[in-house]
């Protein structure tokens, strides 16, 4: 049945009930506060920081129920998000990448065609939008009769695949952007949206919106869908508060970044905001809060010198499949139902949290609804409750620290199984198999001593596949044994332990520039029939351009005309005058890469706030061939300013 479907027999179930205007505005109003790559680690709920201060979270927790073993569908945002709408499984949906801010729509996720050589599978293409089709939680409570609006990050797609398709009345920004809009502090880039003052926070800015949103909507229900942008990148704080951590610093701590600490702060103050309004309006004893995060802490950009957190004592985060990439903080307070300052050791999944609003407003699934995440509401009530398996589904392996290959982990109990694709010999899946009781860091593997246990978790695992439909990762026919480096797999900066786990390969001498290009050991480059050719051998491959004379600051957009057999993510840097050090996260675009030797034009939006004086391009994340039409730069009047012209390996500067 199509939403519309739904949707209609949602409305007129309400309007045959008797008293039915009555009943809605008895209903508890609903505050979803989600937050974009906050750690499990990154909260004073666990124990385990030093530096960061959260005392409004705290509150919150005094209230209602922590959780210790909350999990996200994904290690990064969007599938996460999806199945917070859908109660729907990223493997169910195939929105397995945060892909939704591309140009690019597609709503229906496909097998691979190729990957580089290196690689012993190839990843899917993925859905990039939430398909309208599904019946979000959204829509439901719209139905319902609540007022719905969503603050804040979305990345589920633009028009017209926003919140405004989707069940929300209001939507602010309104902005489909994978994070802020330049800055969280202003002026920031976001369209018909101007700062209220010169250095406005994003976040103090956002709970002033949803502030006005609980008092127009005071009188009845309200679902307040509080999606924050932090503490994603840009890593960019409020300047007083940076100043403040950074005499805070404790260096042999793993969690010593001034700027990510300052940006924690701001977002516990907008928690602070919100229930603050809830008690000024007498709304707190009706109104149940969730505080959750889209998937672990970010430690693998550079930030003041460090990594911009720590999951420990987990292993991994953002952008993987150990515990670091998926456990994240949960807080649920309902007055009325849930015992204030509790903890609860249940498992439950981002999916989970669609069944269980509707179970706690006594609401029942549109016919023929189904959903892959179960109700936890008896666990919120203090009642035993165990769930069943439940499944994270991440068939990608971005170049990121305690990367794997694509894979799928299913938890049981105690236990976690990571079931590899077709990463063993002969093209035959491998396993990683964890007792989180015993080893919460994920060190020992005993895939190899409980085969009958691998075996049982590994047909749970094949069952979930079969019954969601997922597209899977299928082997690679190109993979070449010499070029595959296993020592790579699973090793990087093990902050748990402050250092790095595995040694570093030397950095050879570059090779000489080619058209300006100056490249690293990791790529060769060649000019060749008015096109840059270039060979990428290592992981991380790289050419950077500077300008004989920096070009003025402000918005640009880079034009690159490229085709590639390298899948994964590129990246796109800018240097700006007196920049420390020259390439930094803090200026930078990433962007996915087109493995089918097709060509595609990327344009990378960003803006210069000093005049700027080179730029980098990472054209792919591991070995293969790649192939540079042009590429050119323009302002933000659409005017060419640079071209690089790859004719007898010249480059060539445009008015």
């Amino acid at each position: 049945m199509s939403s519309i479907g739904q949707r209609l027999l949602a409305i007129l179930a309400i309007a045959v009930l008797p008293g039915a205007g009555s009943i809605a505005a008895k209903k508890p109003n609903i505050v979803f506060i989600l937050t974009d790559d906050l750690g499990w680690a990154d909260t004073t709920l666990y124990g385990h920081t030093r530096l960061y201060r959260t005392p409004n979270i705290q509150r919150l927790a005094a209230r209602g129920m922590t959780f210790s073993r909350a999990y996200t569908a994904s290690p990064l945002c969007s599938p996460t998000r999806s199945s917070i709408l859908t109660g729907l499984n990223p493997a169910r949906t195939g929105l397995t990448t945060p892909s939704c801010h591309l140009p690019k729509v597609v709503l229906k996720a496909t097998e691979g065609m190729r990957s580089p050589p290196n690689k012993k599978s190839i990843v899917p293409s993925t859905v990039t939008r939430l398909d309208p089709r599904y019946y979000t939680l959204g829509e439901a409570l719209k139905d319902a009769g609540y007022a719905t609006g969503h603050f804040g990050k979305w990345h589920l797609g633009a028009e017209p695949y926003s919140p405004l398709q989707h069940g929300f009345d209001v939507d602010v920004p309104h902005w489909p952007g994978p994070g802020p809009a330049g800055s969280y502090v202003a002026p920031w880039k976001f369209p018909d949206f101007d700062p209220d003052t010169p250095s406005e926070h994003i976040e103090d800015r956002m709970a002033k919106e949803a502030v006005a949103f609980m008092e127009k909507h005071q009188d009845k229900p309200f679902f307040l869908n509080y999606w924050m942008f932090s503490v994603h990148a840009p890593f960019d704080a409020k300047a007083s508060l940076i100043e403040k951590y950074r005499t805070q610093i404790d260096p042999k701590d793993p969690q010593r970044c001034p700027t990510y600490a300052a940006m924690i702060e701001s977002m516990d103050d907008a928690v602070g905001t919100l229930t603050d309004t809830l008690d000024r309006l007498n709304l707190t004893e009706n109104t149940i809060i969730i505080f959750f995060s889209d998937n672990g802490g970010n430690m693998y950009n550079t930030v003041d010198g460090t990594t911009p957190t720590s999951n420990a004592p987990l292993r991994g985060g953002k952008a993987t499949m150990f515990e670091g990439g998926v456990r994240v903080p949960l807080v649920v307070s309902w007055p009325s139902q849930v015992k204030p300052n509790t903890r609860n050791e249940s498992r439950v999944h981002s999916d989970d949290f669609y069944p269980t609003i509707l179970e706690m407003l006594e609401m029942k699934p549109q016919p023929n609804q189904q959903f892959d995440g179960v109700s936890f509401l008896a666990a919120l009530r203090g009642k035993p409750y165990t769930r069943k398996p439940s499944f994270t589904y991440f068939p990608h392996d971005p170049p990121v620290p305690n990367w794997i290959p694509p894979s799928v982990a299913v938890h049981q109990g105690d236990w976690k199984l990571i079931r590899m694709f077709h990463a063993g010999e002969s093209g035959k899946h491998r396993w990683k198999l964890f007792n989180l009781k015993d080893d919460l860091g994920e060190r020992n593997n005993l895939a190899t001593n409980k085969v009958e246990r691998v075996r049982q978790m590994d047909t749970l695992i094949e069952t979930f596949l079969n019954e969601t439909k997922a597209v899977r990762a299928i082997p690679n026919p190109n993979f070449n044994p010499a070029l595959y480096r296993p020592e790579l797999e699973g090793v990087g900066r093990d902050r748990s332990k402050g250092k790095t786990n595995t040694k570093k390969t030397p950095r050879k001498n570059p090779g000489k520039p080619v058209a300006g290009w100056s490249p690293d050991n990791a790529l060769r480059l060649s000019v060749r029939d008015g096109k840059m050719n270039i060979v990428a051998t290592g992981r991380d491959p790289r050419m950077s351009y500077s300008f004989a004379k920096p070009l003025k600051a402000g918005d640009y957009h880079a034009d690159i005309t490229m085709s590639s057999n390298v899948s994964g993510t590129g990246q796109f840097f800018w240097r700006e005058a007196d920049s420390r050090p020259a390439f930094s996260p803090e200026r930078r675009i990433d962007f996915p890469v087109h493995a089918d030797n097709r060509q595609h034009i990327y344009q990378i939006k960003f803006a210069a706030r000093k005049n700027l004086t080179a730029v980098r391009l990472d054209p792919a994340s591991g070995a293969g061939k790649i192939t540079i039409t042009s590429i050119s730069l323009s302002d933000a009047n659409g005017s060419k300013v640079y071209t690089w012209s790859f004719q007898s390996g010249k480059q060539l500067r445009q008015p």
